[in-house]
């Protein structure tokens, strides 16, 4: 099959690679340009590991081609900080101990962050939460600290900065 090029931003950087059309985003990221943040999980779309943002919104990129970005912007978790600054829910979740293994963590920042971008300026309700990281499985925490986390940034306890 022949390769076609693939222009995109990642994380504020431009990115030109050749691909088999068919590459999931997920390999792109991580085999091709060698951004690890982004995990592998179930390969199916369930998991949330491979949780990513395009144009701010949360993707699972096992479950999207690459092609499907061209021209787009996609953040992964190593877009999250500025000028070595954790991001407030970076923060939020070291602070609030959000995490145990971290598998998931990088799905589930990325989750958060679409989540508080789409609902800026609200106060999210632990149900609101619960919904908007349902698609991101995590195994150890119990979810709770995680759901802190994200509230205590919602309530705006974490300003970027």
């Amino acid at each position: 099959m022949e390769k076609k090029l693939l222009r995109f931003k990642l994380n504020g950087l431009e990115y030109e690679v050749f691909i088999n059309p068919k590459t999931l985003l997920v390999e792109v990221i991580r085999d091709h340009l060698g951004f690890t943040g982004t995990k592998r999980g179930c390969e199916s779309g369930s998991c949330g590991a491979c949780t990513v943002m395009v144009e701010d919104m949360a993707v699972k990129s096992c479950s999207i081609l690459a092609m499907q970005v061209e021209g787009m912007n996609v953040t992964t978790v190593e877009g999250l900080e500025k000028n070595g600054k954790l991001s407030p829910i970076q923060q939020s979740f070291l602070d609030h101990g959000a995490f145990q293994c971290g598998f998931c963590t990088p799905g589930m920042l990325i989750s958060a962050t679409a989540l508080l971008k789409e609902n800026e300026g609200k106060v999210l309700t632990e149900e609101e939460i619960r919904e908007g990281i349902e698609g991101n499985i995590c195994r150890c925490t119990g979810y709770n600290s995680i759901i802190r986390a994200i509230e205590a940034v919602s309530k705006g306890e974490y300003k970027e900065g």
